[in-house]
């Protein structure tokens, strides 16, 4: 009985697929990259930073001062640790309380402990914010103006 179509067809795929891989094993072999010089390896970084495959031009060489070279971070301007805000709440049965600060409009809680004189809400107040686990919180609190409530 002789073979059918597609086992004809399947094993000639099979044939052209070994012969295609044979084929790129020998182009591999033929283009094969190793042996070459050192020189031709080698890539140079010229003044921009960009690869290039010609030596750089020591003649355009500018010498820089190693005092001249800052390394690290720039430092930020100083920034006034005392700041300003009211009172938005404060329970003063618990101890406790939220100041809404002046530039960034962030509450930030405080304690009782942390006042150096009677407060009540809607007061403008003066305060450091310091941080801990928990997050930001206002100490050294201390009262600028009082709003006095309207009387009716």
């Amino acid at each position: 009985m002789g073979e059918s179509f597609s086992k004809k067809e399947n094993r000639n795929k099979k044939a052209k697929a070994k012969e295609n891989k044979a084929q790129k094993a020998q182009e591999r072999k033929h283009n094969n990259n190793k042996g070459k010089s050192l020189e031709d390896m080698l890539a140079y970084v010229d003044e921009n930073g960009n690869l290039s495959t010609v030596p750089p031009d020591n003649t355009r060489k500018a010498e820089i001062d190693a005092k001249d070279i800052r390394i690290g971070a720039t430092p930020r301007p100083a920034e006034d640790p005392v700041k300003t805000g009211m009172v938005d709440f404060f329970n003063q049965s618990k101890g406790f309380g939220f100041i809404s600060d002046d530039k960034s409009r962030e509450k930030i809680f405080f304690h009782i402990n942390d006042l150096t004189e009677p407060i009540k809400e809607r007061d403008r107040v003066s305060f450091i914010q310091e941080k801990n686990a928990k997050g930001y919180y206002a100490m050294d609190i201390k009262k600028i103006s009082s709003v006095n409530k309207p009387t009716r």
